[in-house]
């Protein structure tokens, strides 16, 4: 399994935040527990997708420990593939099966698709 982070920069009380993703809960929580964040700070179905928010300093503590870099599309291309699918698929699948999905919405709406948007 992978650890996935995000490119997003939202600022929250002084912080820059970022979203840290895993298919496997436990491989998750693990990386959670090595970058020294609380399970309490996990964000999880049915209200979210399962994910913590963290902190940039937090996110290249991540990297060095092996985490992925993706952009903040592929993440949640990733996410909806996961709610879809049971796993989030590799972000390359998961934003391949997105754009393919919006392609064909625009499509059944007689509008051209934007497929390089």
């Amino acid at each position: 399994m992978t650890i996935y982070v995000d490119d997003m920069k939202a600022a929250f009380g002084g912080m820059v935040m970022c979203h840290m993703i895993s298919d496997s809960e436990e491989e998750l929580h693990q990386m959670a527990d090595k970058l020294g964040i609380s399970r309490s700070h996990h964000q999880a179905p049915p209200k979210h997708h399962s994910h913590y928010d963290i902190a940039q300093s937090k996110r290249a503590l991540a990297i060095k420990l092996g985490a992925v870099q993706i952009s903040q599309k592929a993440l949640a291309c990733m996410c909806m593939h996961r709610k879809l699918f049971a796993r989030l698929g590799s972000p390359e699948e998961a934003v391949r099966w997105r754009m393919g999905n919006e392609a064909a919405d625009e499509m059944t709406r007689g509008q051209t698709p934007d497929l390089f948007g």
